[in-house]
């Protein structure tokens, strides 16, 4: 029979009690409240914190749950598989409608459970370090297409290295933060180039990786125990400007034109939570895959994605694209058996961007780059209007979910509104 919690959770509510994805808050109306961990379930967020407190956390590995008092999930992620199964079978239990002991005790009750508009909710971890790959083999054939020709769309090197280049951690936001268009500088055809805000801003529909247990330096992480290392997953905006992008992407790749913002959903989803929807991954038949990425056990998550722009004043969202996470060439395994072939150390927190998720199919392209062809085809709103790339006041809002059998194993929402340039 299907695991039922006693809190009440929508069948189409993207936190039932077979998810229980990990988040970092705080109460609202107590504002000097430290942010603690909690764990989403229906319309509420269940305070950690106030559980360990309660000691109802009694695995060997959890100690106690004393890492879920902190302000961020980096002390709980560095635990290990161990731990991380400690927790979610003891929630499982203490949530579940045949449990008492949440359940029965009204106090307790009403310290731990938040309504999760209640609450605020924060960044998820403390990021040292991030990383972004190009790991769909449409999108990167898409933009290929654009700059040099359909005939060489895809660089040789791409058909046999998971692609990546290190990302700016700083200006990485949590869902709602509102963004300003950059500044930066764009090349006019036949002209000297200039410094001016971006004209050609855009998302990109991506999926982080977060690394819970690191590797020493000098080490490496074989591909097939990867997801010993990945503690879960969360939406991802890597906001763009195509303009800068395209002046100054030769030869050290993207900088100012991605370095602005990155904005992540607050809950982070755990492989625990995906193992259900587990798929196969697309064949890799472009280019050789080197021994150290030959995975025993091939697979990805097959979770559905979708993004929407609201513009500023408009009664509704326009969706523009829907894709899924199952499309990338690369995997997640893959890419992290790469960063760490050279001996490059991880650390719980470092934040792995799987590069925007393109499909076969126009409506799965995952940037307004691709979706009006570099400009040349806008979108259509709702409501009148249309799109090349993002204008002033929009909101763009990424969504994604696996779909089980009478429940959703979802990743809430990600957006963000673009301001004008300062």
């Amino acid at each position: 029979s299907m695991l039922r919690s006693f809190v009440e959770v929508h069948p189409s509510s993207h936190f039932p009690l077979q998810n229980l994805p990990y988040g970092v808050f705080r109460p609202r109306h107590k504002p000097c409240t430290q942010p603690r961990v909690g764990v989403a379930i229906g319309d509420y967020v269940l305070d950690l914190a106030a559980l360990a407190e309660a000691k109802l956390f009694k695995g060997e590995a959890l100690k106690g749950g004393q890492c879920f008092g902190k302000d961020s999930l980096n002390e709980f992620m560095a635990l290990g598989r161990q731990a991380w199964t400690e927790a979610r079978e003891t929630l499982t239990t203490l949530l579940s409608a045949e449990e008492p002991s949440l359940r029965d005790d009204a106090a307790l009750r009403g310290k731990a459970l938040f309504l999760m508009d209640d609450v605020e909710l924060l960044l998820p971890a403390s990021i040292g370090d991030y990383t972004d790959f190009y790991a769909s083999k449409e999108h990167a054939s898409n933009i290929g297409e654009m700059l040099r020709g359909k005939d060489n769309a895809l660089m040789p090197n791409w058909k046999t290295i998971p692609i990546g280049y290190h990302g700016r951690s700083s200006s990485i936001i949590v869902s709602g933060t509102d963004v300003v268009r950059p500044k930066g500088q764009l090349k006019p055809t036949e002209a000297d180039p200039v410094c001016a805000p971006s004209k050609l801003c855009d998302f990109e529909l991506e999926m982080g990786l977060f690394v819970g247990v690191g590797n020493a330096l000098g080490e490496e992480v074989p591909v097939d125990e990867a997801e010993e290392h990945i503690f879960g997953m969360v939406l991802m905006n890597d906001w763009s400007a195509r303009d800068v992008q395209k002046y100054e992407y030769v030869p050290l790749g993207p900088f100012g034109s991605k370095n602005w913002a990155t904005t992540i959903s607050p809950w982070v989803v755990t492989l625990d939570a995906l193992r259900p929807f587990r798929c196969p991954a697309p064949v890799q038949d472009l280019g050789p895959v080197l021994p150290y990425l030959q995975e025993g056990d091939r697979h990805t998550f097959d979770i559905n994605l979708e993004v929407s722009i609201q513009p500023a004043g408009a009664s509704e969202a326009t969706t523009v694209c829907t894709s899924n996470y199952r499309y990338l060439y690369w995997t997640g395994n893959q890419m992290l058996a790469h960063h760490t072939v050279t001996g490059c150390n991880m650390r719980p927190g470092d934040l792995m961007g799987s590069g925007t998720i393109s499909g076969p199919g126009p409506e799965h392209r995952g940037s307004m780059m691709e979706l009006s062809w570099g400009g040349k085809t806008p979108m259509a709103l709702v409501g009148g209007g249309e799109r090349k790339y993002l204008e002033d006041g929009d909101t763009v809002t990424l969504t994604g979910y696996a779909q089980g059998d009478g429940y959703r194993v979802g990743f809430g929402t990600c957006s963000g509104k673009v301001l004008p340039a300062k």
